[in-house]
């Protein structure tokens, strides 16, 4: 019989927007284990987006499952997984009854925009008719973005919803909570938690309390029984009460967007990371203290690492569209055949012919704020190609990142000299030089793509003593490091082209 392995071993959930990934790391960061499983989106009419909650529970029981069989093939014993960690898209809402632990409603993912009429009416009931009118306590705009706007109009259109809240059954939470309820038991004693990154992101709780704030509570219309306990980003919140894992405590929580933070370690105030998924999102470390952007940004928390630590503040920049936009050529457009195709057709071309894609499916988030914007191409002529419209996507992507890094200089007071990067589309070299050409700063990209992933993984294993200092603890590999190729003068001019492309998405949902 082969004599089991040693070696000690964190395990992440990392439950986002298009899959769900469970990942089992080493001590040194490396990954061990992995095993991922794509997730169905239901577009029940223009704008809408859905998630089944309980398919997203049952991605996560797979991946687990899997990655646990293929421990115990390469010789592990399950014992070495001395925690897991969670990190999940933010801002999706999940409904359940408290007494059945079944769902009331198909989960309504972030980019979801049906909200747009429910954010007027909530603006309107304000003294000064304003989108910020709560951002000095919770560091958010009104927007379709955020948890309390959705859970405001499944409360007006949902009438099982509003009879469960009425009835003190109704449970709240955002995607961490709804998988901590079910991996500590469900009906059965399960815990209702939100660690503190997830709760910044509902509109609900007060940045500098941390906790639920009564009079947001009373303006919205919510009782607060309904609502998960907020809990810190590493500490323990229960075990896994079944499967392969049972007895395994988790032991640290982010939002997906926080958990790249740690993943970088971005500890220091003023350092910044740009994470390329379905959208993208780029968050500054702004230290200890809230601040409050006056160019577009989001007030949100960075990270809290245990009960007693300070909470550590981020100014984030949110982008709705970035890999969703080479989803939509894909499987909307039927131009290229996998996502990988786009690469390989924008290499093709050294431009984009003067084509500019700006991808505003669902609005324009940081820092424009726009729900009245939608997608639009512009600069067509005859000579366009769907080499062109590829790369036009990739630098569309690229473009609203420097949209956002411009707004984090300007509310930071000085220029950021370089940018650490993750997510799918840090994949391609083009789309990663391109982003250099159009930023004119360093673009840092880690050799270990799971940025996301190691965050939570960290984040578990600093609470449970595997890792003692998260200062401390460096990979192995050196990032690579892209420059730009193009002068200031070019690189100004294309922004001021793609600016003017912008302008034309605006105003068209009525």
């Amino acid at each position: 019989m082969k004599p089991k392995l040693q070696q000690t071993l964190i395990g992440a959930i990392d439950q986002g927007t298009s899959s769900t990934r469970f990942i089992v790391f080493n001590e040194s960061g490396g990954i061990v284990a992995m095993h991922q499983v794509e997730l169905d989106q239901i577009y029940p009419k223009a704008g809408w987006c859905e998630h089944d909650p309980m398919v997203i529970w049952n991605s996560v029981t797979t991946c687990m499952e899997n990655v646990a069989a293929a421990l115990r093939r390469m010789g592990h014993s399950i014992e070495n997984v001395k925690a897991v960690g969670i990190t999940n898209q933010r801002e999706t809402t999940v409904v359940w009854d408290n007494q059945t632990g079944k769902p009331l409603h198909n989960a309504i993912v972030w980019l979801d925009s049906r909200t747009k009429h429910t954010v007027a009416d909530l603006v309107g009931q304000t003294p000064t008719k304003s989108n910020r009118y709560l951002q000095e306590k919770c560091g958010l705009p009104f927007s379709t973005y955020f948890s309390g706007v959705k859970l405001r109009w499944l409360l007006d259109n949902v009438p099982a919803v509003r009879q469960a809240h009425d009835e003190q059954r109704l449970a709240f939470g955002t995607v961490d909570s709804w998988l901590i309820y079910n991996l500590t038991g469900g009906i059965n004693g399960g815990r209702h938690v939100s660690d503190v990154t997830n709760a910044s992101r509902t509109m609900l709780m007060n940045i500098n309390s941390l906790q639920w704030d009564t009079e947001i509570l009373e303006f919205f219309g919510f009782g607060k029984h309904m609502l998960p306990e907020i809990v810190s980003s590493a500490e323990v919140y229960g075990v896994i009460a079944d499967g392969a894992l049972a007895g395994i405590e988790i032991a640290g929580c982010l939002g997906d967007q926080q958990a790249a933070v740690v993943g970088h370690r971005c500890f220091q105030a003023g350092e910044a990371k740009n994470t390329y998924g379905t959208g993208c999102f780029m968050l500054f470390n702004t230290g200890d203290k809230p601040v409050i952007s006056s160019h577009g940004l989001l007030t949100t928390v960075g990270y809290k690492l245990g009960k007693d630590a300070p909470a550590i503040y981020a100014l984030e920049g949110s982008v709705a569209i970035a890999g969703a936009a080479v989803k939509w050529l894909r499987d909307n457009m039927k131009l290229i055949q996998s996502a990988s195709e786009i690469n390989d057709l924008a290499a093709k071309v050294p431009d984009t012919g003067g084509v500019y894609f700006v991808p505003a499916f669902s609005g324009l988030f940081a820092p424009h704020w726009r729900d009245d914007a939608r997608g639009c191409i512009v600069g067509l002529t005859q000579f366009a190609t769907r080499e062109h419209l590829c790369r036009a996507t990739l630098e569309a992507v690229c473009f609203q990142s420097k949209e956002i890094l411009h707004a984090m200089n300007a509310d930071a007071g000085f220029d950021l000299t370089t940018l650490k990067v993750d997510g799918g589309m840090t994949n391609s070299d083009l789309a990663m030089q391109i982003q250099a050409d159009l930023v004119g700063i360093e673009v840092v990209r880690p050799i270990m793509r799971e940025t996301t992933a190691l965050g939570a993984a960290l984040a578990a294993g600093y609470t449970v003593g595997v890792w003692k200092d998260l200062a401390d603890f460096h990979p192995e590999e050196k990032p690579e490091i892209f420059v730009s190729k193009i002068a200031n003068d070019e690189r100004e001019a294309r922004f001021s082209q793609w600016q003017r492309a912008v302008e034309k998405s605006f105003a068209w949902a009525i």
